[in-house]
């Protein structure tokens, strides 16, 4: 099925349904379908064709969610890209998929400028959500939105390309996710079913709309029927929540990050959300002080732990009811879908054995736009004969039980001395001393040791020392993964999707010795 299809056959059910509140905006489904479908008929009379790479570089915003969709009715491909990326990082982007038409927020037109100083989008469409400042040459978003032209061609099959998601570059340069309408519709629905999503669903999501995690949950939301309150961002957590409070929200997609917000918070009582059903988080593991403290807060909603990343959107779930007997687990591979660990040869990893994520599905990427080499390093094939595989990795383990447990990115293991340090494990146990709110451990170079583990910490109390931490760790940690050097910040190093960069830390350690 296409992608956009999942809309019109919401708006033709329920027209009057809230589908999406946004910034003071609520649109129905019936609202929603009919903005995309003048966005997208605006978008042919433009000259976007069929297969043409249409980039969305917006906030967060209820224009930005109707342009998902148009741009898949108008048979093109969705390029959403985070409008916190930098110059250089745009202008990689840019030359990389080179779209026939950008929508962007005004305010973005000067980066956009300064990221194309050789002027080679001239021939680009430029469509700006203006408001009173329209750039010039660019055509307002607000006058495509107005337009009553009918969309008069079909928009293609399941096997075209829905959507190229620029990776964090964590681990490189970022790299374009091939998605086809037919991945992005099947984990869609293994998403919205093992959620439960209905109609009487209203999920909160502060995540990023160019962010696989934020996208999914305006797709899944569409699919359900249900109502997505989507906010720019968590920066303001009481009137985020107050929002929450007042819509009835039952869903709430979060991250570490925001985890480490919402229990550092001292005046929201446990229930301050009282009809929330469950949480999510498919990012980074929570650490376990996190999790203790996020179930007091809402004691009745189920906690999903989840695995996921770009290349196929979700891989892993653990049931909320399992959650107790498998602390630490991300669970076990979605229906339809085989996660498994192997070894160096390929061959599935025995119980406790740490060795590489694998995942086959039917939501699994085509590939990386315009890298062939990337593509083949990561989808391969594996000795059982059964076709290829995403190759994650990810080092993961299994218990007796064949749950799922994340021990770390292959190139973010410490050697120290000759011994193996996941930096996970000495951040769960840096997150759990009192007066830590994140931290982010990484290896930096030195001479003797090789590596040494060096802790990034941001604090909730000021009075917190280096020397009481490092007690805190030498009573449970091995003296291999004791922090060796710990640094109080009052951020830590993020790609342009948010996303805590252990690369960035050791890069910027690296730079200041």
């Amino acid at each position: 099925m296409r992608v956009e299809t999942l809309l019109r056959e919401q708006a033709a059910r329920m027209p009057q349904a809230t589908a999406l509140v946004a910034g003071g905006m609520r649109l129905r489904y019936g609202d929603l379908d009919a903005l995309s479908e003048r966005f997208a008929a605006s978008l042919a009379e433009q000259g976007v064709a069929r297969g043409d790479r249409v980039m969305l570089f917006m906030d967060n915003c209820w224009e930005m969610a109707v342009a998902v969709f148009a741009v898949l009715k108008a048979g093109a491909v969705v390029c959403p890209l985070n409008p916190g990326v930098k110059a250089p990082g745009l202008a990689h982007v840019l030359g990389d998929c080179r779209p026939g038409a950008i929508v962007l927020d005004a305010r973005h037109h000067t980066l956009l400028q300064e990221a194309d100083p050789g002027g080679t989008l001239a021939g680009t469409r430029i469509i700006a959500r203006a408001g009173e400042s329209l750039p010039e040459g660019a055509v307002a978003l607000e006058e495509c939105l107005e337009e009553s032209h009918r969309l008069d061609r079909e928009a293609g099959d399941e096997n075209d390309l829905a959507l190229i998601i620029y990776t964090s570059g964590s681990t490189g340069r970022a790299k374009g996710v091939m998605m086809a309408h037919r991945n992005v519709d099947a984990a869609s629905r293994l998403i919205r079913d093992y959620l439960e999503n209905t109609p009487d669903d209203v999920v909160l999501s502060v995540l990023p709309l160019s962010f696989t995690y934020g996208l999914y949950q305006l797709l899944v939301a569409v699919r359900a029927g249900a109502c997505l309150v989507l906010e720019k961002s968590f920066a303001f957590p009481q009137t985020v929540l107050e929002t929450a409070r007042a819509e009835g929200v039952t869903g709430f997609p979060l991250v570490p990050t925001i985890a480490a917000m919402l229990v550092s918070m001292k005046d929201s009582p446990a229930g301050f959300l009282p009809d929330l059903r469950y949480i999510t988080n498919a990012a980074a593991a929570l650490p376990p002080a996190h999790l203790a403290s996020l179930r007091a807060l809402f004691p009745k909603a189920e906690f999903y732990a989840m695995y996921g990343l770009t290349e196929c959107a979700r891989a892993t779930f653990l049931p909320p009811g399992e959650i107790d007997r498998h602390p630490g687990s991300v669970g076990k591979a979605l229906p339809e879908t085989e996660a498994f660990v192997i070894g160096e040869d390929g061959v599935p990893a025995a119980a406790g054995v740490t060795g590489e994520l694998v995942v086959r599905g039917p939501h699994v990427m085509r590939g990386y736009w315009n890298d062939p080499a990337a593509t083949d390093a990561v989808l391969r094939a594996l000795p059982d004969g059964r076709g290829i595989a995403l190759h994650t990795g990810d080092l993961f383990s299994t218990d007796a039980e064949g749950y799922l447990h994340f021990v770390g990115r292959r190139d973010d293991i410490i050697k120290v001395r000759g011994e193996k340090v996941p930096p996970r494990q000495v951040e769960d146990v840096l997150q759990s001393c009192p007066g830590v709110r994140e931290a982010l451990v990484f290896g930096e170079p030195e001479p003797v040791l090789g590596h040494i583990v060096h802790a990034l910490i941001i604090r909730d109390d000021d009075a917190l020392t280096e020397r009481a931490v490092m007690q805190f760790c030498a009573r449970r940690l091995p003296d291999a993964m004791m922090p060796k050097k710990v640094t109080f910040r009052s951020e830590l190093p993020r790609t342009a999707s948010g996303k805590i960069s252990r690369r960035l830390a050791a890069m910027e350690a690296t730079q200041a010795l």
